[in-house]
């Protein structure tokens, strides 16, 4: 399957996650995100959504120098990105749930059920 087409409609809620425990820099989630199994993640997809989260307020940033580089923009997320990953995490549960279910087998259809009774 295409993780591609699945990651659009779950991308904000994989960098809330990512970024729930600790603070990073947009390379660092993206890095983030690949070794938690999203290998498909793009880098301007991700920056996007950064730039997105915190316009919503999802996300605070922060610059540190850097003794290599350029300085890196840090993310962190704030109270409404906690809220924000808290319900889109059981939306995502629920979801995930539900094809599961789907899934295991056929569903019994609810006339057949009562057909038999």
């Amino acid at each position: 399957m295409d993780q591609t087409q699945l990651l659009k409609g779950v991308l904000d809620l994989a960098v809330l996650a990512v970024v729930q425990g600790e603070d990073g820099y947009g390379y660092d989630i993206v890095r983030r995100m690949r070794d938690g199994g999203l290998s498909e993640v793009g880098d301007a997809s991700v920056y996007g959504t950064l730039r997105r989260l915190y316009a919503a307020g999802a996300l605070t940033s922060y610059v540190v120098p850097s003794e290599s580089g350029p300085h890196r923009k840090y993310y962190g997320i704030t109270p409404i990105g906690r809220d924000q990953l808290k319900r889109q995490g059981d939306d995502w549960r629920a979801f995930a749930t539900t094809l599961d279910g789907l899934l295991a087998g056929p569903v019994p259809h609810p006339t057949s059920q009562g057909a038999s009774a």
